[in-house]
């Protein structure tokens, strides 16, 4: 198993990597077309940096493993708010809660109230529930990024290339989030089979991990720098992401539901901390190191029950 897990995380780089050269290609060819900043912005924000989530999601769903890709969409979310979110508070406080992200974490609480309803009366993922989320995406984040709960000033501060060199960081770059889903996903399944363990566990515990480790070095990152007040907002808007975009064009890929096995306790346990987090904003107006000691420990409290 140890090998498959080097292999996954070699993938996981791999992911990171590809999105990486495609975010800086994109830019650079965008801006040498004379595209708008904010419309540059607003791929960046809403997908730069779910790349990894997405690509892994779709090569899951095609090559029929979709438990993975949505295990690893709730784990991912819950992770983001009660372990990158949690360590990020509990080293500096974050004390200037506005309303935009507020309004974020009712579209999740929303989203998750609607996965939960899809999981009760067993409603697939499919064609349609891919447009109406892209959709929908779409409308919030143009929204979001209107009233400034999303930073697309780091647009800006990415380096220009050459037309040739940004193709080649965008053919790249799509190159590598093939291969390294490709790696990332099989060496998930070996060590599913090698365990003999569902892949929807695998995919809630270490594969949502794996994919939110970038987040987390972010939200670490941030409050070393003493500035998390985005921090919280990107990864509300990463959860928005990960439900509407990466299960949304997942969705255009195969028909497929959410697997019965994580269907119940773990739906209501995002939704739980993600109500949580919410009255820390509304009542509290602050998340602090009280929020980080409780997100550590309902964390480690989830994985201990997810492997038993």
């Amino acid at each position: 198993m140890s090998v498959n897990l080097i292999f996954l995380f070699i993938g996981l780089g791999l992911l990171i990597f590809g999105a990486e050269l495609i975010i800086r290609g994109s830019v650079s060819f965008g801006k040498k077309l004379k595209v708008s900043l904010f419309a540059i912005g607003v791929v960046i924000v809403a997908g730069g940096t779910s790349l990894p989530e997405l690509a892994s999601s779709i090569n899951a769903v095609v090559t029929n493993h979709a438990d993975l890709a949505v295990g690893a969409v709730i784990g991912s979310n819950i992770a983001n708010l009660i372990l990158v979110m949690a360590a990020t508070s509990f080293l500096i406080p974050i004390s200037n809660i506005n309303q935009n992200q507020i309004n974020q974490a009712w579209i999740n609480i929303v989203l998750a109230l609607i996965l939960i309803v899809m999981n009760y009366f067993i409603l697939p993922f499919n064609f349609l529930f891919g447009i109406l989320s892209v959709v929908l995406l779409i409308i919030i984040m143009w929204f979001q990024i209107k009233q400034g709960s999303l930073d697309v000033s780091e647009v800006e501060e990415k380096i220009d290339y050459s037309l040739l060199v940004s193709v080649i960081f965008i053919i790249l770059g799509i190159i590598l989030l093939i291969y390294g889903s490709d790696l990332f996903v099989n060496s998930a399944i070996n060590i599913a089979d090698q365990l003999n363990i569902p892949e929807a566990i695998i995919g809630v515990s270490l594969v949502a991990f794996g994919t939110s480790l970038p987040e987390l070095v972010v939200g670490i990152l941030s409050a070393i720098r003493r500035k998390v007040d985005f921090a919280l907002g990107n990864v509300l808007g990463s959860n928005i992401y990960n439900v509407l975009g990466v299960l949304g064009a997942s969705s255009f890929f195969g028909n497929f539901n959410i697997p019965s096995i994580i269907g119940t306790v773990d739906l209501l346990f995002m939704l739980f901390v993600t109500i949580t987090i919410l009255g820390f904003m509304f009542f509290l107006k602050r998340i602090g190191r009280t929020y980080g000691a409780i997100g550590l420990v309902l964390y480690i409290g989830y994985m201990y029950y997810v492997f038993n």
